[in-house]
């Protein structure tokens, strides 16, 4: 297998064999440093050339979601099994792009080998329903990390999206006691602030916000305030910036620079160490055609509001988006050290802790 950088030693030799130097791809910073998406896409539909294009940027690891996380009890429970069966078999059929990631030496392991570490995800607690024993099945299965909740109530705690934050229930606390114990990391995002708030102070291991947004910025349902991403801090835990326009501005067109002010105003309220990034995006370079909101309508249901698309910025409209915020940072002044934190080092760190 050929590993990125065996192929940049290809390309600079493709010039000296008299090759246009356009036709071969320079270096990247993100080519020699760690890159974790704390949160993002991979799809069956990728092509071969996309998924070659993704590696090649530098991405070294990305989390997954498993499964639709709007539903509850058997329903749940019967969704999460069928995607962690579709991802295992996505993995094994294009497994020179992926493999399945459970612990910190797989990224490693991916790193080495030219290919990209999946870790899986819940982005909700449904699938546990009340019985928490499914934590250990899901766990064995190869899930490392999950939400406390999606958007609404729960049998843990509220949504972002509850009239009323009821905070952490008492199956919550004893969700979250149990998440501790066998090292599955939990994912505050979408969670209410009372909720989060409420699981930051009772989880005896650091936490993460995978994908947010600064609410003292923009004041969406999504976002999360100062004083949680401190608290998150204060444990030890990460916050992760997530690429959702509709989260940061109204603006369609060269509107990347509010995505940079939502990591800039992270990075001074918790500090370098406890920030990095968590996409939640697709990694195709997406046009808005009718067959495209056909897709979206039938995956998003009542979530699906057009006004709020493209969710994207079109800065960051493809598997390249890793190199543009790097370089986009490094230009607003982010020195090279903080960067590293950012795009993988911290996501490590949290993930050796946490994990294993």
């Amino acid at each position: 297998m050929i590993t990125r950088r065996q192929f940049n030693f290809g390309a600079a030799g493709s010039i000296a064999a008299g090759a246009s130097p356009l036709s071969a791809l320079a270096a990247k910073p993100t080519q020699d440093a760690l890159v974790i998406d704390a949160m993002g896409e991979v799809r069956e539909v990728y092509t071969d050339e996309l998924c070659r294009e993704m590696v090649d940027s530098g991405l070294n690891s990305i989390t997954v979601t498993l499964c639709d996380p709007k539903s509850y009890e058997a329903v749940a429970y019967q969704w999460a099994m069928d995607g962690v069966n579709t991802y295992d078999r996505l993995i094994e059929t294009e497994s020179e792009f992926w493999t399945r990631a459970t612990t910190v030496a797989d990224i490693d392991r991916a790193q080495r080998e030219g290919r990209i570490a999946i870790f899986y995800l819940f982005q909700n607690s449904t699938q546990f329903g009340r019985n928490l024993d499914n934590v250990d099945v899901f766990y064995d299965l190869g899930v490392r990390s999950s939400q406390i909740t999606y958007n609404f109530q729960n049998w843990a705690g509220a949504g972002c999206n509850e009239l009323n934050d009821s905070g952490l229930t008492v199956f919550g606390h004893e969700l979250v006691e149990k998440m501790n114990e066998i090292g599955m990391l939990i994912d505050l995002s979408h969670a209410g602030m009372k909720t989060m708030a409420d699981t930051i102070a009772a989880s005896e291991t650091p936490v993460i916000v995978s994908h947010s947004c600064c609410k003292v910025l923009y004041d969406h349902n999504r976002n999360t305030t100062d004083e949680n991403i401190r608290a998150i801090a204060n444990k030890g835990g990460l916050f992760g910036v997530t690429q959702m326009r509709p989260f940061m501005t109204h603006q369609i067109d060269n509107a990347v620079h509010f995505y940079y002010q939502h990591i800039e105003h992270a990075i001074n309220i918790a500090g370098i160490e406890h920030i990095c990034i968590g996409s939640d995006r697709d990694h195709r370079r997406l046009t808005l055609t009718d067959e495209y909101l056909a897709e979206l309508k039938a995956e998003e249901g009542p979530n699906f509001v057009r006004s709020e698309w493209p969710l994207y910025f079109e800065e960051l409209n493809g598997p390249r988006r890793m190199e543009t915020i790097w370089d986009g940072l490094s230009k607003r002044g982010m020195n090279e050290d903080s960067l590293e934190k950012l795009f993988g080092l911290n996501l490590q760190r949290l993930y050796a802790q946490v994990i294993g």
